[in-house]
């Protein structure tokens, strides 16, 4: 990619992409999170756009932006997966000046707001713990969580494992099940996704002792946000000769990396 200069207009627009629900609280925190990025970084136009469920759609909005003026799709998701790689990464390249930057997630911070939850809904330090991601067929996405579970488990004493709300195994049951079937004690759900929604509505189905709550509401989330279009705007200013390899586990597994 060639580089790019920033405009007289100002810096890249920023897309907060969301995936979108019909959960009145989750929409909220959302809205919640692009106002908390625009007090973070006043300088920037936030502008909203969804991938399902809500409007307005992402496609409509980058249609929408003015010409030659660059901007940057933060996706508002934890992992990376079918959104990411498809429908925020045709987004991005429809448009010139336009670059999607890199899922929220991993990121040890999200580790610490999982923690967080799990103590203030009473679970001990040598409670069990799984970590219930909503899940993707995509083996980078496992991946993703995983290294947000190393980060948990670091600050927990007792075992923890992950389980998928959908597309991935171990199930979310399944992985309570097997909690519960090493015979320690309780086993409590860290709920790694970003606000209430149908998602988080399956967990209390699970058969857990505890379900802690989302991530939302966190600064934290804005603040990861910001740093993932930094990121990107970086990469749209500074000439590369190559790209790197990436060295993760799961590159082997899957034919779009977005994180080379």
């Amino acid at each position: 990619m060639a580089p790019m200069t920033l405009d007289q207009d100002g810096p890249p627009i920023l897309v907060a992409c969301s995936h979108g629900t019909d959960n009145a609280q989750g929409r909220r925190e959302i809205d919640a999170v692009r106002a908390d990025i625009a007090a973070l970084r006043p300088d920037l136009d936030v502008l909203e756009a969804y991938v399902d469920v809500q409007e307005p759609d992402l496609v409509d909005v980058i249609a929408a932006l003015p010409d030659g003026r660059p901007a940057v799709i933060v996706p508002l998701l934890l992992s990376v997966g079918y959104h990411v790689k498809v429908d925020i990464a045709r987004a991005a390249a429809g448009r010139p000046g336009t670059v999607s930057a890199l899922p929220l997630g991993p990121d040890p911070r999200l580790a610490r707001v999982l923690q967080q939850r799990l103590t203030a809904s009473g679970v001990a330090g040598d409670d069990a713990v799984v970590v219930a991601a909503a899940g993707s067929s995509d083996a980078c996405a496992a991946e993703d969580v995983g290294e947000v579970l190393s980060v948990l488990a670091g600050l927990r004493a007792g075992q923890v494992r992950a389980g998928f709300g959908s597309k991935a195994s171990p199930s979310v049951p399944d992985a309570v099940a097997t909690s519960r079937s090493d015979g320690g004690p309780r086993v409590a759900l860290a709920s790694y996704l970003l606000a209430p929604g149908y998602f988080h509505d399956q967990l209390a189905k699970a058969g857990a002792d505890v379900v802690a709550p989302p991530l939302l509401p966190s600064p934290v989330i804005a603040e990861i946000a910001v740093a993932r279009y930094d990121d990107a705007v970086a990469r749209l200013l500074e000439p590369r000769s190559a790209t790197a390899a990436c060295a993760r586990p799961c590159r082997a597994l899957v034919s779009t990396c977005v994180r080379g």
